[in-house]
């Protein structure tokens, strides 16, 4: 790393990575320090989807919701290998409500009290075609009503369930999101490192002195600091730039389930409840189904979040009000949760809390800009918005990610299966399967992880499941992963099939071999 940054960046998530990709690639020199591992926390929690919000209409949160339909089209552009279009199936029933207190159920009270509070499909069909008319995808189809009856969609339901909406949004691997937002701010000169803790960031002149501990520890000077810390944003302004903001953020802890698969088609669906609320349940890592997420409060960046018994219950419960299976705690195989930063706008619910960004700078001497909220959908927005702030103190020149592929993610949309064939055309020792999973996670680049191998031997030690030692040795050289955990949950999702056995020799492996220098 230098000694001295335009730009110095605390915290690796999304808002950190993508920031730090946008800056340097607009000329500035840019250092990022990540405590843990990159989208170690909020940023590989999340539902994994590229989506507007349409529940957020309900909220009025208009603006929000067309930003994020517009991005959505360009992500899935620009990162086909890691992004894809999904279609969305929304039951209909005389049982769904609106959460209370929202501006719309509000209103609707007023205006149509015989209602008592339910969402009726005419409005969902309104909301629907809002959400398609913001949108103004050329990419996606527009939402269209489609039959329960003796149909894929509707045989995992119950009978009661005879007609639907369906809609569409996109899916994105989060942490992957992060990982390559990483390596292309790299591949542009921006320094990263992991496990390093920014301890303190001192004012000197018109310039910060920030002190690192960890794998890389010292002290570099940065022009400008970038606070992109997610949950512990509130935490560095107070304990490590001791500056005096009043801004604060709201932590929502939103947990998730995963059972083995439920349905066979890939559709997703989109479950409204009795009490208002959302949840999705959707095709995951193929052997698989997600469902979530909760809204709760959650106190302590410091404490892990966790899905907690009463969470998984009220999932499963929810779920349960759907689908003709039965599910219990036995059918849940992996459950996780992440604590979402929201900027507290003093909303009187965590549902209800703005999910909107927040950008405030404190230029009492040298500048920082402190990040508060966002969702991973406007990420590269929020990125650009951050340089309109970052260039009033700082030379920066003009937007430029509108149309930039990640890393590997130079394909068109729909052309996954072509990329697989390419793949397997070149190693054809590999499976489909083997050969679809590294396409969705290194793209047209998934031929530089394998190398110049012509048979399984030749790529190193066996982990199990497809993950081999030279794809490991990519993810330590290439994607600063030190640890087990970061190879299965955060660069892959293998931690889903590999037994304790094989997580012990993966984990040797890499303590053996350290990380590139």
């Amino acid at each position: 790393m230098r000694e001295s940054y335009d730009l110095f960046i605390i915290g690796g998530g999304i808002n950190g990575c993508g920031i730090a990709r946008d800056a340097a690639g607009r000329g500035l020199s840019v250092g990022l320090a990540e405590m843990g591992d990159l989208a170690g926390a909020t940023s590989s929690s999340s539902t994994k989807l590229f989506h507007g919000g349409l529940r957020y209409l309900e909220y009025w949160e208009v603006r929000l919701v067309r930003e994020a339909l517009r991005e959505r089209d360009i992500l899935i552009r620009n990162m086909p290998h890691i992004s894809w279009p999904l279609r969305f199936v929304l039951p209909l029933s005389s049982d769904m409500r609106f959460e209370g207190g929202t501006p719309t159920s509000t209103l609707l009270g007023i205006v149509m009290p015989w209602l008592r509070g339910r969402r009726p499909d005419w409005l969902i069909r309104a909301g629907l075609a809002m959400y398609d008319n913001l949108g103004r995808s050329s990419l996606l189809p527009g939402t269209t009503t489609i039959s329960l009856v003796d149909t894929p969609e509707g045989a995992p339901l119950e009978d009661r369930f005879t007609k639907a909406f369906e809609y569409s949004d996109g899916w994105v691997e989060d942490s992957r999101l992060v990982i390559l937002n990483a390596r292309d701010a790299a591949n542009r000169g921006a320094d990263i490192a992991v496990r390093t803790r920014v301890t303190r960031a001192e004012r000197d002149g018109d310039e910060w002195v920030v002190t690192l501990n960890g794998e890389r520890a010292g002290k570099v000077r940065a022009r400008m600091l970038v606070n992109a810390a997610g949950p512990w944003v509130g935490e560095v302004i107070a304990g490590v730039v001791r500056s005096n903001a009043t801004e604060g953020v709201r932590l929502v802890r939103g947990s998730h389930i995963v059972t083995k698969r439920l349905y066979d088609h890939d559709k997703c669906y989109f479950f409204q409840g009795k009490d208002g609320r959302i949840i999705f349940a959707i095709p995951y890592e193929y052997d698989y189904t997600l469902i979530g997420t909760t809204d709760a409060e959650h106190m302590d960046p410091d404490v892990k979040p966790v899905c907690t018994p009463e969470e998984q219950a009220y999932l499963l419960d929810f779920a349960n009000g759907y689908f003709r299976r039965e599910l219990t705690d036995a059918d849940v195989v992996w459950t996780y949760s992440g604590v979402r930063p929201l900027y507290d706008d003093g909303a009187t619910s965590a549902t209800a809390a703005t999910r909107d960004y927040v950008l405030k700078v404190d230029a009492t001497g040298a500048p920082v800009l402190n990040i508060f909220g966002g969702k991973i959908t406007t990420f590269r927005k929020l990125a650009n918005a951050a340089m309109v702030k970052i260039g009033e103190h700082l030379n920066v020149t003009g937007p430029w990610t509108h149309d930039a592929p990640l890393p590997g993610g130079d394909f068109p949309v729909d052309g996954q299966v072509e990329q697989v064939g390419k793949l397997r055309a070149i190693y054809p020792f590999l499976t489909d399967h083997w050969a679809l999973r590294l396409v969705r996670a290194y793209g047209t680049q998934a031929a530089q992880v394998l190398g110049d191998a012509k048979t399984t031997n030749d790529l190193g030690q066996d982990f199990g499941h497809t993950l081999t030692e030279a794809e490991v040795v990519w993810q330590m050289d290439r994607e600063w992963a030190r640890t087990a955990d970061d190879v299965l949950w955060r660069r892959t999702k293998l931690g889903l099939r590999l037994d304790a056995a094989q997580v012990t020799t993966l984990q040797a492996f890499i303590a053996a071999r350290g990380p590139s220098t």
